[in-house]
């Protein structure tokens, strides 16, 4: 379903489900105008062509014992798929690495990485990530504060 098919109802729903994806069918049903039944078979509609992806419960990573947050630009020892492919294969077993983004620029990946402190980060860092043989170069930012972590989307 491409976004120019999406009509004023599909648009909304795609908001509040964004911003509160407990909210129940009954509920949403009423804030976008509809019986609960039309309500339902849309946001079904919009499941099954991949428009809503999957639902999350947002955590607290501080809460969770999670305090320390970086970005970690890697650049890889080449640019070819067998470097990326061990590359990906790797990243992706680590936990801690909660994002990775294939990129243009100086590097040729940024990763979010989270850990419970600068030790634990520091552990990871020369014991998991560097230690991937196709990486060439690592360079991190610690995040001190962060001010906007929207994971609402504006839909067009």
């Amino acid at each position: 379903m491409a976004t120019n098919r999406l009509d004023k109802i599909d648009r909304k729903i795609l908001d509040i489900l964004q911003r509160s994806a407990k909210i129940t069918n009954a509920q949403l049903s009423k804030e976008i105008g509809l019986s609960p039944a039309p309500t339902l078979e849309r946001v079904k509609k919009l499941e099954q062509t991949g428009l809503i992806k999957s639902y999350h419960a947002l955590l607290d990573s501080d809460k969770v014992g999670l305090g320390v947050s970086t970005f970690v630009l890697v650049t890889l020892k080449g640019h070819n798929k067998d470097n990326i492919k061990t590359f990906l294969d790797k990243i992706n077993k680590i936990d801690n690495v909660i994002e990775c983004h294939h990129i243009t620029g100086s590097g040729d990946f940024l990763l979010k990485v989270i850990a419970k402190d600068i030790g634990t980060y520091q552990q990871l860092m020369l014991e998991d990530v560097s230690d991937i043989d196709v990486v060439d170069n690592l360079s991190s930012m610690v995040v001190l504060s962060t001010y906007k972590d929207s994971k609402v989307m504006p839909v067009p």
